[in-house]
């Protein structure tokens, strides 16, 4: 293979997949699937990016894969770890035996208080070295048991325990801080080549920029003077990469850090919304209401109540 299959894909626009959160009726943010059922569309549109977090364990295969213009040869036991907005590429009609187990950061942060919580493991990381870990047979059996047993959780009970899956998802995460990372091929022309405009550098800097002031910035301007741009043009890259405005990310940030106040501390609505810098506690209410469907008080009685 050369790299040319990876390189020449000249598109407008790069195809985002968002999270199913509705797949098994009630809503879950975590799942594990087969490449078997991915590979149609993946064949289909093998350069594509997605807005939440993925962790691939190869079972086996015989393609290669490029993740934000790092290439690497797949082979068993190599684990593929992408973060949302990156750029996937695949060579063209490629083969694959792998699982992939997805996840929305929401699904850790519900329980863990650290809003950073993810932060934390390195292979997760913007600027990681490499989004590509190779285990040994004992740390690749003994992950590819935890992802058989999430898939077990998930497929065969019609009432999922999302304590189980967060407790397994949590051990792989773990298990994973032990995995080598392994070099990966640098191919910036993929990135280049997939549309007119910086896929990766920018997106990355808007969100760690949003990270770390979205409590007291809420407005895109901030950010795009921060990054040297103009707003449009960070609503249009976000929108591209992230498949969400660059407002509705900030947004969605501070909406998770009022839900994580909300049920894991005491503050007074009052004081949430002045620690997140809404210019009144009304206007806060509002925007919560209108986004998470309920009140302020009535999500923190629904979530601190004991679970049934």
């Amino acid at each position: 293979m050369t790299n040319s299959n990876l390189t020449a894909r000249n598109m407008k626009r790069i195809p985002v997949y968002k999270f199913y959160k509705h797949k098994y009726g009630d809503e879950l943010l975590v799942d594990v699937i087969s490449y078997e059922k991915m590979m149609t569309d993946i064949r289909r549109t093998p350069v594509f990016s997605e807005t939440f977090y993925s962790i691939t364990l190869v079972l086996g295969g015989d393609t290669s894969v490029a993740i934000n213009g790092r290439l690497r040869k797949l082979e068993r036991g190599l684990i593929i770890c992408s973060i949302p907005g990156e750029v996937w590429s695949f060579e063209d009609n490629p083969q694959l035996d792998a699982l992939n187990l997805v996840f929305e950061k929401e699904f850790l942060l519900s329980f863990f208080s650290d809003p950073h919580f993810l932060d934390h493991f390195t292979y997760l990381q913007a600027d990681r070295s490499s989004p590509f870990l190779m285990t040994d047979e004992t740390a690749f059996e003994r992950i590819l048991t935890l992802y058989q047993e999430m898939r077990h959780e998930i497929t065969d009970y019609a009432q999922k325990d999302q304590h189980i899956l967060r407790a397994m998802l949590y051990e792989t995460m773990m298990l994973l801080q032990r995995v080598p990372v392994v070099d990966a091929q640098q191919v910036e022309t993929v990135q280049r080549s997939l549309t007119d405009i910086p896929v990766s550098r920018y997106v990355d800097d808007f969100v760690q920029l949003v990270s770390v002031h979205f409590r007291e910035e809420h407005g895109t301007e901030f950010y795009a003077d921060r990054l040297c741009i103009t707003p449009n043009y960070l609503n249009k890259i976000v929108r591209q990469t992230l498949g969400k405005s660059a407002k509705t990310y900030i947004l969605d940030q501070i909406l998770a850090e009022a839900c994580r106040l909300l049920r894991y501390t005491t503050l007074s609505v009052s004081d949430i919304a002045t620690q997140l810098h809404f210019d009144t506690a009304t206007y806060f209410v509002r925007i919560f209401g209108k986004h998470i469907g309920q009140t302020p008080l009535a999500y923190r009685v629904k979530t601190q109540s004991p679970e049934k």
